[in-house]
């Protein structure tokens, strides 16, 4: 294995709070960049260590020579190992640690130029191959514009009485989007419920056809998933009109930014988001890898 580079040390904790504590200025230096392990954190706070599933998270940052933390990663199992920008060197050498410790990565999400290097090292010492699951951009949203022509309808912010139907949409939400479900249904909507984390357009008569859900705002960034509309009801301009309304709700309340992450594999959805004034930040790759370390 080759030795990790004397200037820097990761560290592992299971502990939230240390975490936080620990790597609180590098993950607020970049609250768009860092959109994800801001949020998580937040909601694994809120709502304990099993927040995402059965397995406990774990956590690490990478601290330089002078002290100051220089990236960070969790993972919340069975989602994929999340981490921040590194170099090729720092990549390697967080495959070199992950694998001295046997810690499962079943999966790797970062910076696409993070993730691939990291996926190349993670070949060469296990001689098992990744696979490209998905590549996703990270928008943020600089200047708010409606669609055009504007569906028929209005927003609203869901409620209790619409659980059932926030489990049914996130149900086929996770069918769609190919992510493990982590989680119960029900527990996501109750979780986003209970801080008016959902709003729904509905037609005039009421009917729901559309949501948009946001995380929690922590550094002053709020991210803005997930966006779903039933199959038999897409391209009718619902998901635009709602996607508008939650990124205008969020200003409102005082977010500074408002991001959210688009498949690249779907143009059209990549387009609305353009269209109605989100901007690209990077770009971002998901692999999936062998589920233990050999």
């Amino acid at each position: 294995m080759a030795p990790e580079p004397s200037h820097s040390t990761w560290h592992f904790t299971s502990d939230v709070d240390e975490f936080l504590d620990r790597a609180h200025d590098f993950l607020h230096s970049r609250p768009d960049l860092y959109t994800v392990h801001l949020t998580v954190t937040a909601q694994l706070r809120r709502r304990g260590p099993r927040a995402y599933g059965d397995e406990p998270p774990v956590f690490g940052f990478l601290t330089r020579a002078d002290g100051t933390v220089g990236a960070a990663l969790l993972h919340t199992p069975p989602y994929a190992l999340n981490v921040t920008r590194l170099t090729a060197d720092e990549a390697e050498a967080l495959v070199g640690r992950l694998l001295d410790l046997g810690r499962p990565v079943p999966g790797i999400s970062a910076e696409r130029d993070t993730a691939e290097a990291f996926v190349a090292e993670w070949e060469r010492r296990t001689g098992l191959p990744g696979k490209l699951h998905e590549l996703q951009r990270l928008y943020r949203l600089t200047e708010l514009t409606g669609p055009t022509p504007a569906p028929e309808g209005r927003a609203r912010v869901a409620g209790a009485s619409d659980r059932d139907l926030l489990i049914r949409w996130y149900e086929g939400f996770v069918a769609d989007a190919g992510v493990p479900a982590g989680r119960d249904a029900g527990e996501w909507a109750d979780f986003r419920l209970s801080y008016d984390g959902v709003t729904l357009w509905e037609l005039p008569d009421g009917t729901p056809v559309s949501m948009a859900g946001v995380t929690l705002a922590v550094a002053g960034q709020v991210r803005v998933a997930p966006v779903y509309t039933p199959p038999e009801l897409r391209g009718r301009g619902y998901a635009g009109a709602v996607t508008t309304e939650v990124g205008r709700a969020a200003l409102a309340a005082g977010a500074a930014e408002v991001l959210l992450f688009a498949d690249l594999a779907n143009p059209t959805s990549n387009a609305l988001y353009q269209r109605i004034g989100y901007r690209q930040v990077a770009d971002w790759a998901v692999y999936v890898l062998t589920a233990t370390a050999p």
